[in-house]
């Protein structure tokens, strides 16, 4: 019983009471259970394969159910929800433990939890889950910068860490910072060795280190000293500088690479003007939780000049290298995926050359200039070539971008401030719960893809609907667990309303809503939303819930993003996320997912 003051005399008293099983839920139960009134394993087996794809293991690996996983699912059920079973030895199922099974994410989650595709291609072939300024704790001007953040980025899964490398004041020692800003210094052997101790926590696949370094000849041998003295035998060394190919991460499982320029000169000018003046305009997002991805707002280049973010500076000849250093062997031969942007240019920055595999980073804008004129170049590069896409110099706060654009143009490598929470972070993660969550997601055949004539898919092509996707919302529950009774609202309980929507091709994007159940810590909504995909391959499933507020902001109430080529059919429990993207113990939403040629 929750008790609300509405004034000095006065109070309500709301119970919080388990809602009913929806009705699809119960027809299921009345039809596998011939009317009666309990389940048996041989009966929810039945179910299982029948109406849940067949492949929900308690442990949500996707391998097919059999008998003894139904026994068992029974089992955990009972002893979850009525401990004393275990003394009158019951084994079948009530219409409420079944409900229960069904609104479990221990259970019957939304998607699987195992690598299940083919690791055996080379890297260019995945999206690698990618960090960008991997050691700031904040935003980009002023935070201090330390191991903790790598370390939350790899217990992600993350497997693309960015380092920046600089002199000490004394000059003789190397500190990971934002250059020629206010952020505070962490020791670069911190980092590395907080590197080797979380690099596969998450993941058994290889992480790739990228170094954007401003040192010295003598500086990049002692980088050099620490990174063999610091991952031994875990550091994947090519046996060739130029190698034609990479290798696949089934190869490198449990490796670590090294991904920067090779040693050339060192970085000492002073920062030009032009990227000083952008780094005082803010870019922030337009509410607590992020701007809607699709409404941010696209790059405009009135000079038709391509910017660059100076620490991602990747050209090969650069006006600012004004001290030549001597070539460094040590350092070179760590390099295992090359980064440069030949001089000229974006065609041919974008040029594939023959037998050689290089890494090319473009600033967001730039992307997104390239996407109007050369977006088949794009594609042909990154079929055999590495394009990492970093924020651009103005996010101070440490915001991001939207992704999708990268994505749809085979760009594996979308470097995310992940302290930037918001709905385009949202997204990144949700892409990235794909293939068990190991931080590599097979880029779709599309973009892989040579016609008859030699062409590459074409992102602007308008396409036919390949699948329908069909999305229920029938309750949620938990929030009373997981917030205080005011939370939401000092009188009343929550009147809670959920989003849902997809993000990927421009013409699949879409949100609706339901609508909002006012006083109900268990809202129930039963409205069914029905989405055209043309691109299904790439699609995002984004689920968001909200408190409706009249008077001020409506709060947030959790979210998560969902692979749409993960979901299983079905009636499935999808758990709810913080907006820093760290799941809620008991907040969650019963959902039933449906695909239709």
């Amino acid at each position: 019983m929750g008790t609300y003051r509405v004034c000095c005399c006065f109070t309500r008293r709301f119970k919080v009471t388990e809602a009913d099983p929806p009705l699809d839920v119960i027809t299921a139960f009345n039809e596998y259970t011939d009317g009666a009134i309990h389940m048996t394993a041989d009966q929810l087996l039945k179910f299982i394969h029948q109406n849940q794809n067949g492949n929900v293991s308690v442990n949500g690996n996707g391998v097919a159910v059999t008998k003894q996983d139904a026994e068992r699912i029974v089992e955990q059920v009972l002893h979850k929800r009525h401990p004393i079973t275990s003394l009158i030895n019951r084994k079948t199922l009530t219409l409420e433990d079944f409900h229960h099974y069904l609104f479990s994410f221990e259970f019957n989650p939304p998607i699987g939890s195992q690598v299940h595709q083919d690791m055996n291609l080379p890297l260019t072939h995945y999206f690698i889950y990618t960090g960008h300024n991997s050691y700031l704790t904040g935003n980009q001007l002023s935070s201090p910068c330390s191991d903790v953040p790598i370390i939350k980025a790899l217990e992600r899964g993350v497997r693309v860490i960015e380092l920046d490398l600089w002199p000490n004041s004394s000059k003789d020692n190397v500190h990971v910072l934002h250059g020629r800003t206010l952020t505070t210094p962490v020791e670069l052997v911190k980092c590395l060795k907080s590197i080797k101790e979380h690099a596969f926590v998450a993941s058994d696949f290889p992480v790739v280190i990228t170094l954007e370094d401003h040192l010295t000849s003598d500086l990049q041998e002692k980088v050099a000293q620490m990174v063999h003295d610091t991952f031994g035998e875990l550091l994947y060394i090519p046996e060739s500088s130029d190698l034609k190919e990479l290798p696949s991460p089934e190869t490198l499982k449990g490796q670590i690479l090294i991904s920067t320029k090779p040693p050339k000169e060192y970085l000492e000018a002073e920062e030009d003007k032009s990227t000083k003046s952008q780094r005082v305009k803010y870019s922030s997002d337009d509410d607590v939780w992020g701007e809607e991805p699709s409404e941010a707002t696209p790059y405009k280049d009135k000079n038709n000049k391509y910017e660059s973010d100076e620490s991602d500076h990747d050209n090969e000849d650069s006006e600012h290298y004004i001290k030549k250093a001597d070539s460094c062997p040590a350092y070179k031969n760590l390099i295992a995926i090359h980064a440069g942007k030949p001089k000229g240019g974006l065609e041919e920055a974008l040029k594939v050359e023959k037998d050689k595999v290089r890494r090319l980073s473009l600033a967001e804008q730039e992307l997104e200039k390239a996407a109007e004129r050369h977006q088949q170049l794009i594609i042909r590069f990154t079929q055999q070539n590495i394009l990492r896409i970093y924020p651009k110099g103005t996010r101070v706060t440490s915001s991001n971008y939207k992704p999708l654009i990268g994505w749809l143009h085979g760009a594996q490598m979308i470097a995310f401030n992940m302290q930037g929470y918001g709905r385009s972070l949202w997204l990144m993660h949700g892409m990235f719960r794909a293939n068990g969550g190991c931080g590599y997601v097979r880029k779709p055949d599309f973009l892989m893809q040579h016609g008859p004539n030699n062409e590459v898919f074409d992102p602007k092509a308008r396409l036919p609907v390949k699948k329908i996707l069909k999305v229920k919302v029938y309750m949620g529950d938990g929030w009373h667990l997981d917030f205080k009774q005011t939370h939401f609202d000092a009188y009343s309980p929550p009147d809670f309303y959920t989003r849902v929507g997809i993000a990927g091709a421009a013409a699949d994007e879409i949100m609706r809503k339901t609508r909002a159940i006012e006083d109900s810590w268990t809202p129930v909504w039963n409205e069914e939303f029905t989405f055209e995909l043309t691109l299904p391959e790439i699609a995002l499933l984004r689920i968001e819930v909200h408190e409706y507020d009249m008077s001020e902001k409506d709060d947030f109430a959790g979210q998560t993003c969902l692979p749409v080529s993960e979901l299983r059919p079905g009636i499935r429990a999808v758990p709810l996320c913080d907006r820093k993207g760290y799941p809620y113990p008991s907040a969650r939403l019963l959902m039933k997912f449906e695909f239709l040629p």
